[in-house]
């Protein structure tokens, strides 16, 4: 039997990837440079054209590459260029992180979740508390709290009708998990979150979805406010 922390081995369009990737944020290839011809790229990494070209398309759809026929491969400005995917990759490759990474992370959810929250809570109350009488018994773990917290967004996205704010939490699911777990190594953190799913679920009982909508708006706000003082003014982990 395979030990829980054994990883398979990488695919060569994984190795790929995860070096040209690195190439970029090292300077190697610097924003607008242009990428090696296919042919010495592919060897110098050690790869087949087949290999390389499926590498860079993916990273052309992400936002890293510009590729044009007949043209060098252009390295993208992709703090200004780049998708989800460029945001996914940099929790993943890049360290340090831009410091305020994770706090524009909840920027953003300091926007959305207060809309799809009240609108769950008013479309689908008993399929929500179900979920949140779960949130007591949850590990005391960075890994249980990333988890369950994106299911319950995730939740209160598919239950609010609007299936953007699905498909914007599907796209995020990778991100969210790397950056969650950093969040939730705090024990500050995870009773600020403990405090927002019980009253939630108050909010639920009492059948008051405008409610629910201002709690999710305060809470979101006050987790970035409190991201902030964490990083500003580190403490040690629990």
């Amino acid at each position: 039997m395979q030990p829980e922390n054994w990883q398979p081995p990488l695919k060569p369009s994984e190795i790929t990837e995860s070096r040209l990737i690195h190439a970029i944020l090292d300077g190697t290839f610097p924003i607008n440079s242009f990428l090696l011809g296919e042919r010495e790229l592919a060897a110098r990494l050690g790869v087949t054209r087949p290999t390389l070209r499926e590498v860079m398309q993916r990273l052309e759809r992400d936002g890293w590459l510009e590729i044009q026929q007949g043209k060098p491969t252009r390295v993208r400005d992709f703090w200004k260029e780049g998708g989800l995917g460029v945001s996914i990759a940099l929790a993943q490759y890049q360290s340090p992180l831009p410091q305020d990474f994770v706090a524009n992370l909840l920027a953003v959810r300091v926007l959305l979740a207060p809309t799809y929250t009240q609108q769950a809570v008013l479309r689908a109350p008993d399929e929500i508390s179900a979920f949140l009488k779960d949130a007591q018994a949850l590990p005391e773990t960075s890994q249980a709290f990333s988890a369950y917290d994106w299911q319950l967004h995730w939740l209160l996205t598919v239950h609010s009708g609007n299936t953007f704010f699905t498909h914007f939490m599907n796209s995020v699911q990778r991100l969210y998990a790397l950056m969650g777990e950093q969040y939730f190594t705090h024990s500050q953190t995870r009773r600020h979150s403990h405090l927002f799913y019980s009253r939630l679920l108050e909010d639920i009982q009492a059948g008051d979805a405008p409610a629910a909508g201002k709690l999710a708006e305060q809470i979101m706000t006050e987790s970035r406010e409190l991201w902030i003082r964490l990083v500003t003014y580190p403490q040690k982990k629990d």
